[in-house]
C-alpha cells in the first residue's frame, strides 16, 4: 500500500470503525477520488477474498486486505483508462459462498436539508416517505432504503437476516445535524427481517424496531419487516368520491351506526389457539357480510397498530407505521379496507398516542436516552400502567404522531380514527398522586403541550382529509373537545359520550323497584347532549374485567333480563348520538368478553328457549339499526335543540319515559316510549305534540324478538286536551313490561 493510500485511510475514522462508533461510514467505505486516483475500501468481515467489478460483474480486480480484524478491504487504481463507473463487489466466503453486490455507500441519501426542516419544525406530513424501510431501484438497482432519527446514537447499523444480523457490514450515515441516519442497501428482498443496531453514548449496544416500519414479525419475535405498500390496486373510488364530496355539516347529519370488533376474537378458526386468527382477507367477506346484513354503517377495530402483548388488545402500540402481522400482510389489510368499503361500510381505527410500552425493541429510550417520551419521569410515565409518555412539546415526535394519523387515511383509506385515552393526555395529574407529576408553568394541571398536539392533529387532518373523522375518547368535563381550534376547541369530530354509558349502566342495573330513585342518572345526559358532538357508547370497556356482559348486568330473572336488555337497546337508539356497540352484545352475550376466545356464536343455534332469546335480540338490532336509518328523526339533528323534545320524564315513580325524535321535515316524526320496570301498562297515557294518528313502527315485546306480542296494532289517534294552560294532545296507549315502543307521526298544527 503506497503513501497515497494510507493518508487516504484516515486514522480517526478507523479508530471510530474500531470502537463500533462510526456515523460517517462514508467517508472511508465506498469509491472515492485522491490525488487523481480511484481508491475503494470495503468492510466485509469474515471474507476470503473481494474484487471491485464493472456494473455487469466483468473485469474483477481484486482488493487488498488492509485489516484482518476490522474485515477491510482496499484498491487503489491510477490507471485512467482502468477506473470504474459504476461497480459491483464480488465476495468470496468460501468455495461455493460467493456474494454479489451493489456498493451501499456509493448511493447518495435522498432525505434533504428541506426534510428535515419540516420534520423539525413538526409539518413534514409525509415524513413516513422518508424514514423506515422503502424498498427502491437506485441507478437500476434494487434494494431498500432505510432511514431512522437517532439524534443521541453514537452510530447506527442495519441488521437483518440478509446480513446475518452483523452490524459491522451496514453503517449508516448520519445527515448533518438532523440527527437522521441513512443507508441504501442493494439486494434486500421483500419480507426481509431487520432491526437497527443503534451504540448509546455510553457505548452499549440497543437492537430496536423500526419506528416507522410498515410490517413487523409475527411475535413472540418483535423485529421488523421490510414491506413496500405501493402496487395495491384500489376498488373503492367511487366510495371515496362520494365521502369526498360530502361537507362536514352534511356528514354530521347522516347515521352512524358502529359496530366494535377486537378481529382475533370476532370468530377464531381455533378455540384456545393464540395464532387461532381469521386473516383480514377471510375475515373482510365474513365481517362485512355480517355488518351489512345487521344494517351498521361502520366498524371500529380495536387495536391493529402492531403490538407485542395479546393481552393489551392493541393499546399498547409498538409499531405506529404497522397493521399488526397477526392477521397478515399490509395489503391484506388494505383489501379488509377495500372489502368494507365495496360494502359501504366506513372503517375507524382506534389509535393510541397517548402512550407506549417499555418493552425493549420499541420506542422506549429508543437510541438510549428519552426520545420519543418525555425525560422526566413525572411528565414522561403512566406509574399505573407502565407506560412511557409521548413527549408532546418534542416538534419531531409531534411529526411522528400527526404524520401517523395521516398515513392510516392516505395509505389505507381508513375513514376515522377513535383517540384512545384522551382525558390521560389532557390532564398531568391524569392516574397520579401527588410527588407523581409536575404542573404546568401557571400552576395547573394542564397539558399544554398535548393540548397543542391534539389541536394540530385535527387541523392537518380536516386541511388534508376532511372526510375522516377524528373521534375522542374523552371521560371528563373538558370543554369544546368537538369545537373549532380557532374558537379555542380541541377540534375533533365527536366524542364518546362515556358520562351517558356510565349513569345509563348504573341505571339499568339496579332492581326496578330502586330505579324511581335514581331518575336523574337516566335523564341528566340530556341536559348536556348539545354540549358537544356525540357518540353514544356500550363499548368493550364495559364488558371485561369482570364488569359481565350487558345481558348479565340487567336484573331479574333469565326472561326479564332479555326483556330490558331490548328495551336498553331502544333508548340507546332513541337518546341523540351516534351509535357504537360492541361485538357480541347484539345477540347478547352471556359470557364477559375475553380476547382469548371467540363470541359466543353458539347460543344462535340452540333451538330451546335461550336460542329464541338470544335470535329476537340480533333481530332486534337489525330492526333498529334499520330504523335509523330509514328515519332520519333519529339522527338529522343530533346537535340540534329542535331533534329531541321530553314528552314524560318526571314521574320517577312510574320509571316510564317517552321523548320525540324531529328529523328533517314535518313528515316521519318519532315517539319513543319506555318502561323500565316489569308491570306493563295497558293505559299508557302521555303528551304528544301534535293532533293526527301515531302508528307503531316497532315493540320490543313483539314476538319475533323473544316478546308476548303485547303491542298497539291499529293506529292511535291523539286526542284534544284543554285545561288551565292552553290545548295539549294526549295519546292513550299500551306499554309492555320492560319495553321500547316506537310511534311515527306527521306533524300537523
Amino acid at each position: 500500500m503506497n503513501e497515497a493510500m494510507k493518508a487516504w485511510m484516515n486514522a480517526y475514522l478507523l479508530e471510530e470503525m474500531r470502537e463500533g462508533v462510526l456515523n460517517a461510514p462514508q467517508d472511508l467505505l465506498g469509491k472515492h477520488m485522491y490525488q487523481g486516483k480511484q481508491m475503494f475500501a470495503a468492510r466485509r468481515p469474515g471474507a476470503s477474498q473481494v474484487f471491485v467489478t464493472d456494473e455487469t460483474g466483468k473485469n474483477p480486480i481484486e482488493m487488498e486486505r488492509f485489516d484482518e480484524e476490522l474485515g477491510l478491504f482496499i484498491l487503489e487504481i491510477d490507471d485512467k483508462k482502468a477506473q470504474f463507473g459504476k461497480y459491483r463487489y464480488r465476495i468470496l466466503y468460501g468455495e461455493n459462498d460467493v456474494v454479489e453486490t451493489a456498493d451501499p455507500y456509493s448511493f447518495r441519501p435522498t432525505i434533504t436539508d428541506y426534510d428535515g426542516y419540516l420534520f423539525r419544525e413538526g409539518t413534514h406530513y409525509e415524513i413516513y416517505e422518508k424514514l423506515g424501510a422503502h424498498p427502491e431501484t437506485k441507478s437500476g438497482v434494487k434494494g431498500v432504503r432505510f432511514a431512522v432519527w437517532a439524534p443521541h446514537a453514537r452510530s447506527v447499523s442495519v441488521v437483518g437476516d440478509f446480513n446475518m444480523w452483523d452490524g459491522r457490514l451496514h453503517t449508516m450515515r448520519l445527515l448533518g445535524e438532523l440527527g437522521i441516519y441513512e443507508i441504501f442497501i442493494p439486494d434486500v428482498p421483500e419480507g426481509a427481517l431487520y432491526k437497527y443496531q443503534i451504540t448509546t453514548q455510553t457505548g452499549e449496544l440497543i437492537y430496536k424496531t423500526d419506528p416507522y416500519g410498515n410490517y413487523a414479525e409475527l411475535r413472540p419475535g418483535n423485529a421488523s419487516r421490510v414491506a413496500s405498500l405501493a402496487g395495491y390496486r384500489w376498488k373503492d373510488k367511487k366510495y371515496q368520491e362520494e365521502n369526498r364530496s360530502k361537507t362536514k355539516e352534511q356528514r354530521e347529519k347522516e347515521p352512524m351506526s358502529i359496530y366494535e370488533v377486537h378481529l382475533g376474537s370476532w370468530k377464531k378458526t381455533v378455540e384456545d389457539d393464540d395464532n387461532g386468527f381469521y386473516s383480514y382477507r377471510e375475515s373482510a367477506a365474513m365481517l362485512g357480510d355480517y355488518l351489512v346484513e345487521m344494517g351498521y354503517t361502520h366498524i371500529e377495530l380495536m387495536g391493529i397498530s402492531e403490538y407485542p402483548f395479546d393481552g393489551s388488545w392493541g393499546y399498547q402500540v409498538g409499531c405506529y407505521y404497522a397493521p399488526t402481522s397477526r392477521y397478515g400482510t399490509p395489503k391484506d389489510f388494505m383489501y379488509f379496507v377495500d372489502e368494507m368499503h365495496k360494502r359501504g361500510i366506513g372503517v375507524i381505527l382506534d389509535w393510541v398516542p397517548a402512550h407506549f410500552p417499555k418493552d425493549e425493541h420499541c420506542l422506549g429510550r429508543f437510541d438510549g436516552q428519552a426520545l420519543y417520551e418525555h425525560a422526566d419521569p413525572r411528565r414522561g410515565e403512566h406509574p399505573d400502567w407502565g407506560t412511557y409518555i409521548f413527549d408532546y412539546g418534542r416538534k419531531e415526535v409531534e411529526n411522528f404522531l400527526v404524520a401517523n394519523a395521516l398515513f392510516w387515511i392516505e395509505k389505507y383509506h381508513i375513514d376515522g380514527l377513535r383517540v384512545d385515552a384522551v382525558a390521560s393526555m389532557l390532564y398531568l395529574d391524569y392516574g397520579k398522586r401527588d410527588g407523581e407529576w409536575i404542573s404546568n408553568e401557571d400552576g395547573g394541571n394542564e397539558n399544554y403541550e398535548a393540548v397543542a398536539f391534539l389541536k394540530h392533529l385535527n387541523q392537518a387532518v380536516e386541511e388534508y382529509h376532511p372526510e375522516a373523522y377524528i373521534i375522542a375518547e374523552e371521560s371528563t368535563a373538558w370543554p369544546m373537545v368537538t369545537g373549532a381550534p380557532k374558537e379555542g376547541g380541541l377540534g375533533f369530530a365527536f366524542k364518546w359520550n362515556m358520562g351517558w354509558m356510565n349513569d345509563f349502566l348504573e341505571y339499568m342495573k339496579l332492581d326496578p323497584w330502586f330505579k324511581q330513585f335514581h331518575h336523574d342518572q337516566l335523564c341528566f345526559s340530556l341536559t348536556y347532549h348539545l354540549s358537544e358532538r356525540y357518540i353514544l357508547v356500550l363499548s368493550h370497556d364495559e364488558v371485561v374485567h369482570g364488569k359481565c356482559s350487558l345481558l348479565n348486568k340487567m336484573p331479574g330473572l333469565t326472561g326479564d333480563k332479555f326483556a330490558a336488555l331490548k328495551a336498553a337497546f331502544g333508548f340507546f337508539y332513541g337518546h341523540p348520538g351516534k351509535k357504537l356497540l360492541f361485538m357480541g352484545q347484539e345477540f347478547a352475550q352471556e359470557r364477559e368478553w375475553s380476547e382469548m376466545r371467540s363470541l359466543d356464536w353458539f347460543l344462535l343455534e340452540d333451538e330451546g328457549p335461550g336460542g329464541i332469546a338470544h335470535r329476537g335480540i340480533q333481530a332486534f338490532i337489525k330492526d333498529m339499526n334499520q330504523l335509523y336509518r330509514t328515519y332520519d328523526a333519529m339522527y338529522y339533528n343530533d346537535v340540534d335543540f329542535m331533534g329531541f323534545e321530553w314528552m314524560d320524564c318526571q314521574r320517577p315513580e312510574s320509571s316510564c319515559v317517552s321523548f320525540v325524535r324531529r328529523g328533517s321535515g314535518p313528515k316521519d316524526q318519532l315517539l319513543f316510549m319506555l318502561n323500565f320496570t316489569p308491570i306493563g301498562n295497558e293505559e299508557y297515557t302521555i303528551k304528544v305534540p301534535c293532533k293526527g294518528e301515531y302508528v307503531e313502527l316497532l315493540n320490543s315485546d313483539d314476538v319475533k324478538y323473544g316478546g308476548q306480542g303485547r303491542g298497539n296494532k291499529k293506529p292511535i289517534s291523539a286526542r284534544k286536551v284543554t285545561d288551565q294552560y292552553g290545548v295539549d294532545y294526549q295519546i292513550t296507549c299500551v306499554l309492555p313490561p320492560l319495553s321500547v315502543v316506537v310511534l311515527k307521526f306527521d306533524y300537523k298544527k
